[in-house]
């Protein structure tokens, strides 16, 4: 379950403790040009992934400046992301994500979503995988053969 207005809070489903977040915060602060910086959009104590600079990326690859995600603090676990749009379907309809309700709205770019709180190594696994495809978005660059590109059809996702 979580919030339909802002801030956009996933209220139920969080892992037992931070071992998660902790992880998946060090897989994402470890990508390529990522800097970790606070967030110009959520909460405070928001963890921002940005970019150095704004490189030639597609529109709607940020949520705000060179913040392609973030991180939420305290209780929530969940994040948001600008996933790239050819994903965003398939990932809420295999339960990863729903729309950010300012999205649904038509006031943001419709791929914004808020990827929910992973509690174990498998969903961690997986929400790292559409990071790494946020990112490859957001840095204008084409996922190479082998990468941690999500597949084309996603398992299952924990909120079906």
């Amino acid at each position: 379950m979580t919030t339909e207005t802002n801030p956009h809070t996933q209220l139920d489903q969080q892992p037992d403790n931070s071992e998660q977040r902790e992880r998946l915060a060090a897989d994402l602060f470890a990508l390529a040009g990522v800097e970790e910086r606070a967030s110009l959009i959520s909460v405070p104590g928001a963890r921002a992934l940005c970019l150095p600079r704004a490189v030639d990326a597609p529109a709607g690859a940020f949520l705000i400046d060179t913040e392609f995600a973030h991180l939420h603090p305290g209780q929530d676990q969940s994040l948001h992301v600008m996933l790239p749009p050819e994903l965003v379907t398939d990932t809420i309809g295999a339960g990863w994500a729903e729309q950010h309700p300012v999205a649904r709205r038509g006031e943001i770019p419709s791929n914004a979503v808020m990827l929910y709180a992973p509690r174990d190594d498998y969903e961690r696994s997986v929400v790292t995988r559409l990071v790494e495809a946020a990112h490859e978005y957001a840095s204008g660059t084409t996922a190479a053969a082998g990468s941690g590109r999500p597949p084309k059809q996603l398992p299952s996702g924990p909120r079906i």
